[in-house]
């Protein structure tokens, strides 16, 4: 299978100790190297995936975000981003749900779920953890998800979302603004033989609750698909 470089977090952490335009375009060569080197990782974590899951993204390139800092609106004024990161989109509109990685010396990590869902999407996930809060805790306590990412994580309302008392039952699911799972690895297992199988099968482990979502985000209340 298909591995990271140990080139590649080298490179990574002398862009976090040069990061400047200069240095970068001395290492014009070497950085596109290393950009070479994780496209070919998620081409094959692409055609891992596609065994179990039907992604719209197509190839690593397609994938990775541009390794240049957006400046204009940030107090972080350097050129360069010294990670290597990207998302993996699923079919919509039936697939909802999408994966993403980020390649960096001591803090590579997944991510997976819903960051921000619009408001439709974000009423019907509430009406649905209204009607169906059980379900939802019997997802979330699944081994496997617990094991991989433990509990749920993202943005909450303070109090109880509007139309919701604040003694329903599962106020603290009512309360999530965002859906997000994540997990970190050490730079041993990112530059490891296994790292390919390994975030595949994590990202498996997310898949009971990316189909609940999809079926919830396709239907209405009553469980009849959108027109």
């Amino acid at each position: 299978m298909s591995a990271i470089s140990t080139e590649t977090l080298a490179f990574l952490r002398a862009l976090a100790r040069h990061n400047h335009r200069e240095w970068f375009q001395r290492n014009i060569d070497r950085y596109r190297a290393t950009q070479g080197d994780v496209q070919v990782w998620v081409d094959a974590l692409i055609a891992e995936m596609n065994k179990h899951d039907q992604l719209e993204t197509r190839t690593g390139k397609e994938a990775l975000y541009r390794i240049y800092n957006d400046v204009r609106f940030s107090t972080d004024k350097t050129p360069y981003n010294p990670r290597f990161a990207g998302n993996l989109k699923r079919i919509k509109p039936h697939l909802r749900g999408g994966y993403y990685f980020w390649i960096k010396p001591g803090a590579s990590r997944i991510g997976c779920g819903f960051t921000y869902p619009n408001a439709t999407d974000l009423a019907r996930i509430r009406q649905d953890i209204d009607l169906n809060y059980a379900d939802w805790r019997k997802i979330l306590r699944q081994k496997k998800l617990q094991s991989v990412f433990g509990e749920m994580q993202g943005d909450q309302v303070k109090s109880a979302p509007r139309g919701y008392p604040k003694d329903h039952p599962a106020i603290d699911l009512l309360r999530f603004k965002q859906f997000w799972f994540e997990r970190s690895y050490t730079d041993a297992e990112v530059v490891g033989k296994n790292f390919l199988k390994q975030v595949n099968n994590d990202f498996r482990a997310i898949r009971p609750f990316f189909d609940y979502m999809s079926e919830v985000l396709t239907t209405n209340a009553n469980g009849e698909p959108y027109s």
